[in-house]
């Protein structure tokens, strides 16, 4: 993409009409019937506990005064075929009202039409903007939207581009329509904002009495928490949009997220957001956050404490020469306790699984094929190296999908000594969250 002469590309600040709304200076400009003006939502960094950035977001008033819908702007600039000016209208208000907002150092989000970054008019108009405003590129995140694009290849190149110039680049709505895990590796943005939907049905609480629909809901919010840390596997920073209630805020600080948009924290507002009340909120979030993580994990203590002491014997008992099929038994008979197994220095397994109760066959039935896991390499598991690792004490993994059944897990793992060889016991534990987790 050759960008066009910037010089002739931009949009004279003559077009706009400042003007005092709400206590706050701000450009609007006439579009067709309608009069178009700024607001800007703040973007809150949940560790900082502070605004970072600001999206522009666009408000329309009709002759009237009355309040049009920005999808009601946007949906007749594409029936007309003007969408992509609108878009480069809205961006320069935007820019224009941010120069006047005062921000020091925080980011201007601005969503972008994809035919925004690949046509080069547009683009120039865009560089041409900064310029004449005196805002650095480094400041600007282009939010790319979520629809299809025609020619990804271009679009990617044209996203190139931009970085190259200095602007950062976030993919938005992640999760709906067509952003999606491959846009990722398509147009590698610096930031990924993850659509409402996914913060919705990870606190969807309908039906919550049934422990179906609390399963659920305990599934989504693991899966949120699973596609942060993917996005920041991946050198992806998140952004959870959308959060609007204390309950869709403790999932955004408990998924990992980076930073967080929506009603709970700040509504859009044509100034800058109340530092002093943001910090509060989070401060308040975290703090409950901290006390919530705390009970809970005191609560998993106490609800291990018999199955631990039982493996510690079991472990002690093995050692001494008893067989595993008998040292077992203490810890299988306690609730939800699954089966024992034996692992040698490398992470074979020595013999089948131990299980206690006649009822666990049957239960394993739909998962035959991974009944026998004698002389399976278990070599990849966190039990196994974190005992190997540290042979004084028993080790406890964080909940995870059992291969056996496809459940929730939890395993206990001990360096032990069989015939004189190191090996490593292992325990598994059904884990169903307690209602109290809920």
């Amino acid at each position: 993409m050759v960008i066009a002469n910037p010089e002739k590309a931009t949009i004279s600040s003559r077009s706009f009409e400042l003007s005092v709304t709400s206590g706050y200076d701000r450009y609007s400009v006439e579009h067709g019937e309608w009069t178009l003006s700024s607001v800007f939502q703040p973007v809150f960094s949940l560790s900082h506990m502070r605004a970072v950035g600001y999206e522009g977001l666009l408000r329309a008033h009709d002759m009237l005064d009355r309040v049009v819908s920005p999808l009601d702007v946007f949906g007749q600039a594409a029936r007309v075929g003007e969408a992509l000016q609108v878009d480069r209208l809205s961006q320069a208000l935007h820019l224009e009202n941010f120069k006047m907002l005062g921000a020091q150092t925080e980011w201007l989000f601005l969503n972008v039409h994809p035919g925004a970054l690949t046509e080069p008019y547009h683009a120039a108009a865009l560089l041409a903007n900064l310029k004449r405003l005196k805002i650095e590129p480094r400041r600007v995140v282009l939010e790319v939207l979520e629809q299809r694009a025609e020619d990804i290849e271009r679009l990617a190149e044209a996203v190139q581009q931009f970085r190259e110039h200095g602007f950062l680049i976030a993919l938005d709505d992640f999760g709906a329509g067509h952003s999606n895990i491959e846009r990722i590796w398509q147009l590698d943005p610096d930031l990924v904002k993850l659509d409402r939907v996914m913060l919705s049905h990870a606190g969807h609480n309908v039906h919550a009495a049934t422990a179906r629909s609390s399963k659920q809901r305990r599934n989504m919010e693991a899966v949120l928490s699973g596609i942060v840390s993917l996005l920041h596997e991946a050198g992806k920073l998140v952004l959870i949009e959308g959060v609007e209630t204390e309950h869709e805020a403790q999932l955004a600080l408990a998924s990992g997220a980076d930073f967080v948009q929506g009603f709970f924290f700040a509504r859009p507002h044509p100034g800058l957001a109340d530092s002093v009340h943001a910090q509060t909120v989070i401060s308040e979030l975290t703090e409950r956050y901290r006390m919530q993580t705390e009970a809970r994990e005191r609560r998993v203590a106490t609800r291990l404490q018999p199955y631990v002491r039982a493996f510690e014997r079991a472990a002690e008992r093995l050692a001494a020469g008893e067989p595993l099929e008998e040292v077992c038994w203490n810890f299988l008979a306690l609730d939800n306790a699954a089966r024992c197994f034996l692992l040698d220095q490398n992470g074979r397994q020595a013999g089948r699984n131990v299980v206690l109760r006649a009822d666990r066959a049957a239960h394993e039935a739909r998962f035959l094929p991974l009944v026998d896991a004698q002389g399976a390499n278990w070599l990849r598991r966190p039990y196994f190296r974190e005992a190997l690792g540290d042979p004084e004490r028993v080790h406890v993994t964080k909940p995870y999908l059992s291969i056996n059944e496809a459940l929730p897990c939890v395993t206990l793992s001990v360096e032990t000594r069989v015939g004189g060889k190191r090996c490593v016991l292992c325990g598994d534990i059904d884990w169903i969250a307690p209602d109290d987790d809920e």
